[in-house]
């Protein structure tokens, strides 16, 4: 069995919280309220861009936005770490999940929530 990128960086997560005694503050809820904080700090980055243009990060921004993805990343590492999900596979789920919910010959080129589709 080959160790994910993610299991390597969960044992370090863990790792890292346990030498801080941090553990006893990274609840399911504390790491979901954390993790909701830095997506917000992430949008700030984007909130007055117009859409076209946010792919198009100037320099002076792309290092606090890689922070805010990497802490947004660190803690969803550790709330699936402490509810016993592994992020791997749920992932590979919902992937499986919205291709049968938007099939490509249906959704190409659109916007829309699958309950919009006829079938």
């Amino acid at each position: 069995m080959e160790i994910s990128s993610i299991e390597v960086l969960r044992d370090r997560l863990r790792v890292f919280a346990k030498e801080r005694d941090w553990d006893q503050f990274h609840t399911p809820k504390n790491l979901s309220m954390a993790l909701i904080a830095e997506a917000a700090e992430l949008v700030e980055h984007f909130q007055w861009v117009d859409g076209a243009k946010s792919h198009l990060l100037e320099d002076k921004v792309r290092p606090g936005v890689e922070e805010e993805i990497a802490d947004i990343f660190i803690y969803l590492v550790r709330i699936s770490d402490k509810l016993g999900i592994d992020l791997y596979e749920a992932a590979e789920r919902k992937i499986a999940i919205n291709a049968r919910k938007y099939p490509a010959d249906k959704v190409r080129g659109s916007a829309r929530k699958y309950t919009e589709y006829e079938d």
